[in-house]
Protein backbone atom coordinates (compact mmCIF):
# COMPACT_ATOMS: atom_id res chain seq x y z
CA UNK A 1 0.00 0.00 0.00
CA UNK A 2 1.28 3.61 -1.07
CA UNK A 3 1.27 6.41 1.27
CA UNK A 4 0.08 9.78 0.25
CA UNK A 5 0.98 12.61 2.31
CA UNK A 6 -1.57 15.78 1.64
CA UNK A 7 -0.69 19.16 2.04
CA UNK A 8 -3.55 22.09 1.35
CA UNK A 9 -4.15 25.67 3.16
CA UNK A 10 -8.12 25.43 3.02
CA UNK A 11 -11.23 23.40 2.18
CA UNK A 12 -8.93 20.80 0.87
CA UNK A 13 -11.91 19.68 -2.02
CA UNK A 14 -9.01 17.56 -3.91
CA UNK A 15 -8.30 16.15 -0.71
CA UNK A 16 -11.94 14.82 -0.57
CA UNK A 17 -11.52 13.79 -4.10
CA UNK A 18 -8.25 11.74 -4.05
CA UNK A 19 -10.36 10.32 -0.67
CA UNK A 20 -13.43 9.10 -2.43
CA UNK A 21 -11.74 7.70 -5.16
CA UNK A 22 -9.40 5.05 -2.74
CA UNK A 23 -13.00 5.16 -0.64
CA UNK A 24 -14.73 3.63 -3.79
CA UNK A 25 -11.68 1.49 -5.43
CA UNK A 26 -10.82 3.99 -8.17
CA UNK A 27 -7.13 4.58 -6.81
CA UNK A 28 -6.27 1.09 -6.04
CA UNK A 29 -3.21 0.09 -3.93
CA UNK A 30 -3.15 4.05 -1.86
CA UNK A 31 -3.77 5.70 1.14
CA UNK A 32 -4.05 8.93 2.74
CA UNK A 33 -0.85 8.58 5.76
CA UNK A 34 -1.34 12.56 7.09
CA UNK A 35 -2.83 15.64 6.03
CA UNK A 36 -0.82 18.31 6.85
CA UNK A 37 -1.22 22.48 6.47
CA UNK A 38 0.00 25.72 6.81
CA UNK A 39 -3.09 27.29 8.36
CA UNK A 40 -4.61 26.12 12.02
CA UNK A 41 -8.19 27.17 10.84
CA UNK A 42 -8.04 25.24 7.43
CA UNK A 43 -11.18 22.83 7.19
CA UNK A 44 -9.39 20.47 5.58
CA UNK A 45 -7.56 19.69 8.62
CA UNK A 46 -11.23 18.96 10.28
CA UNK A 47 -12.57 16.46 7.30
CA UNK A 48 -9.21 14.51 7.59
CA UNK A 49 -9.78 13.90 11.57
CA UNK A 50 -13.56 12.96 10.72
CA UNK A 51 -12.12 10.05 8.21
CA UNK A 52 -9.56 9.13 11.05
CA UNK A 53 -6.54 10.55 9.22
CA UNK A 54 -3.87 11.52 10.91
CA UNK A 55 -3.93 15.47 10.62
CA UNK A 56 -1.41 18.36 11.92
CA UNK A 57 -1.42 22.04 11.47
CA UNK A 58 2.39 23.29 10.86
CA UNK A 59 2.07 27.32 10.45
CA UNK A 60 4.10 29.33 8.28
CA UNK A 61 3.40 32.97 9.33
CA UNK A 62 6.03 34.62 10.46
CA UNK A 63 8.40 31.46 9.89
CA UNK A 64 11.23 31.50 7.25
CA UNK A 65 10.36 29.06 4.58
CA UNK A 66 13.26 26.77 5.29
CA UNK A 67 12.38 26.27 8.62
CA UNK A 68 8.98 25.96 7.94
CA UNK A 69 9.94 23.03 5.29
CA UNK A 70 12.44 21.36 6.78
CA UNK A 71 9.32 20.92 9.40
CA UNK A 72 7.09 19.56 7.09
CA UNK A 73 10.33 17.60 5.39
CA UNK A 74 10.23 16.03 9.15
CA UNK A 75 6.82 15.11 9.58
CA UNK A 76 6.13 13.50 6.00
CA UNK A 77 9.21 11.13 6.35
CA UNK A 78 7.75 10.21 9.81
CA UNK A 79 5.11 8.71 8.39
CA UNK A 80 6.73 7.09 5.63
CA UNK A 81 5.26 9.16 2.41
CA UNK A 82 5.40 7.82 -0.52
CA UNK A 83 3.75 10.62 -2.41
CA UNK A 84 3.02 14.07 -1.62
CA UNK A 85 0.05 15.75 -2.85
CA UNK A 86 -0.42 19.54 -3.05
CA UNK A 87 -4.68 20.25 -2.31
CA UNK A 88 -4.99 23.84 -2.40
CA UNK A 89 -1.84 24.39 -0.61
CA UNK A 90 -0.86 28.05 -0.74
CA UNK A 91 2.80 28.16 -0.84
CA UNK A 92 5.78 28.06 -2.70
CA UNK A 93 7.72 24.98 -1.78
CA UNK A 94 11.61 25.48 -1.39
CA UNK A 95 13.96 23.56 -3.41
CA UNK A 96 14.84 21.60 -0.78
CA UNK A 97 11.49 20.41 -0.14
CA UNK A 98 11.88 19.45 -3.91
CA UNK A 99 15.17 18.01 -3.65
CA UNK A 100 13.59 15.80 -1.11
CA UNK A 101 10.99 13.87 -2.79
CA UNK A 102 12.46 13.61 -6.16
CA UNK A 103 9.17 13.06 -8.64
CA UNK A 104 7.40 12.64 -5.68
CA UNK A 105 5.43 15.35 -5.25
CA UNK A 106 2.31 16.25 -7.54
CA UNK A 107 -0.25 19.59 -8.09
CA UNK A 108 -3.27 20.03 -9.63
CA UNK A 109 -3.51 23.84 -11.36
CA UNK A 110 -6.64 25.08 -12.73
CA UNK A 111 -5.16 25.58 -16.43
CA UNK A 112 -3.81 23.64 -19.41
CA UNK A 113 -0.06 24.38 -18.75
CA UNK A 114 1.55 25.89 -20.03
CA UNK A 115 -1.20 28.39 -20.40
CA UNK A 116 -1.23 30.58 -17.52
CA UNK A 117 0.35 29.92 -14.74
CA UNK A 118 0.23 31.57 -11.32
CA UNK A 119 -2.99 32.95 -9.21
CA UNK A 120 -6.09 33.54 -11.02
CA UNK A 121 -5.87 30.86 -14.23
CA UNK A 122 -9.68 31.00 -14.86
CA UNK A 123 -9.74 35.16 -14.79
CA UNK A 124 -6.20 35.03 -16.75
CA UNK A 125 -7.93 33.04 -19.42
CA UNK A 126 -10.91 34.40 -19.71
CA UNK A 127 -8.88 37.89 -20.26
CA UNK A 128 -7.13 36.47 -22.90
CA UNK A 129 -10.47 34.70 -24.81
CA UNK A 130 -9.04 31.42 -24.99
CA UNK A 131 -12.42 28.71 -25.98
CA UNK A 132 -10.92 25.58 -24.22
CA UNK A 133 -9.57 25.77 -20.34
CA UNK A 134 -9.07 22.77 -18.11
CA UNK A 135 -6.61 21.39 -15.53
CA UNK A 136 -3.22 19.90 -15.18
CA UNK A 137 -1.96 17.86 -12.67
CA UNK A 138 2.05 18.04 -12.65
CA UNK A 139 5.35 17.06 -11.09
CA UNK A 140 6.67 19.85 -9.31
CA UNK A 141 9.73 20.94 -9.97
CA UNK A 142 11.74 24.48 -8.38
CA UNK A 143 9.83 26.42 -10.81
CA UNK A 144 5.86 27.70 -10.38
CA UNK A 145 3.53 25.56 -12.36
CA UNK A 146 6.42 24.26 -14.56
CA UNK A 147 6.94 20.65 -13.84
CA UNK A 148 6.30 17.80 -16.57
CA UNK A 149 2.73 17.07 -17.29
CA UNK A 150 1.21 13.94 -16.54
CA UNK A 151 -2.50 14.40 -17.16
CA UNK A 152 -4.93 17.54 -18.16
CA UNK A 153 -8.74 17.43 -18.39
CA UNK A 154 -10.31 20.22 -20.90
CA UNK A 155 -13.54 22.26 -20.52
CA UNK A 156 -15.57 24.25 -23.36
CA UNK A 157 -15.69 28.19 -22.45
CA UNK A 158 -18.81 29.67 -22.68
CA UNK A 159 -19.47 32.82 -23.36
CA UNK A 160 -21.43 33.88 -20.90
CA UNK A 161 -18.62 32.17 -18.25
CA UNK A 162 -17.02 34.06 -14.81
CA UNK A 163 -14.34 33.29 -13.19
CA UNK A 164 -16.58 31.62 -10.70
CA UNK A 165 -18.62 30.01 -13.37
CA UNK A 166 -15.14 28.66 -15.30
CA UNK A 167 -13.62 27.89 -11.89
CA UNK A 168 -16.45 25.17 -11.26
CA UNK A 169 -16.46 23.36 -14.20
CA UNK A 170 -12.50 22.82 -13.85
CA UNK A 171 -12.82 21.53 -10.14
CA UNK A 172 -14.73 19.03 -11.59
CA UNK A 173 -12.82 18.14 -13.99
CA UNK A 174 -9.55 18.66 -10.97
CA UNK A 175 -11.56 15.70 -8.83
CA UNK A 176 -11.48 13.73 -11.37
CA UNK A 177 -7.69 14.13 -12.64
CA UNK A 178 -5.53 13.73 -9.59
CA UNK A 179 -6.88 10.80 -8.79
CA UNK A 180 -6.19 9.27 -11.67
CA UNK A 181 -2.82 10.88 -12.14
CA UNK A 182 -1.93 9.87 -8.87
CA UNK A 183 -3.00 6.23 -9.98
CA UNK A 184 -0.52 6.38 -12.83
CA UNK A 185 2.64 7.68 -10.93
CA UNK A 186 1.89 4.90 -8.02
CA UNK A 187 2.16 2.51 -10.96
CA UNK A 188 5.78 2.84 -12.00
CA UNK A 189 4.81 2.30 -15.42
CA UNK A 190 6.10 5.12 -16.81
CA UNK A 191 8.91 6.73 -18.20
CA UNK A 192 10.11 10.48 -18.39
CA UNK A 193 11.86 11.65 -21.99
CA UNK A 194 12.71 14.99 -20.90
CA UNK A 195 9.72 16.71 -20.56
CA UNK A 196 7.20 14.16 -21.73
CA UNK A 197 5.39 11.54 -19.30
CA UNK A 198 5.57 8.35 -21.23
CA UNK A 199 3.21 5.16 -20.13
CA UNK A 200 5.48 2.32 -20.40
CA UNK A 201 2.44 -0.57 -19.60
CA UNK A 202 1.46 -2.51 -22.60
CA UNK A 203 -2.05 -2.26 -23.46
CA UNK A 204 -4.56 -5.03 -22.62
CA UNK A 205 -7.27 -6.38 -24.22
CA UNK A 206 -7.70 -9.15 -27.26
CA UNK A 207 -5.06 -9.25 -30.04
CA UNK A 208 -6.13 -9.68 -33.25
CA UNK A 209 -4.59 -11.05 -36.17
Amino acid sequence: MKRLGILLSGRGSNFLAIAEAIRHHRLLGAEIAVVLSNRDDAPGLGFAREFGIPAFSIPSAGRKRAEHDAEMIARLRQHRIDLVCLAGYMRIISPAFVAAFPNRILNVHPSLLPAFPGLDAQGQALAFGVKVAGCTVHFVDEAVDHGVIILQRTVPVKDDDTPDTLSACILEQEHLAYPEAIGRVLSGEFRIDNRRFIPTKTPSGPHHT
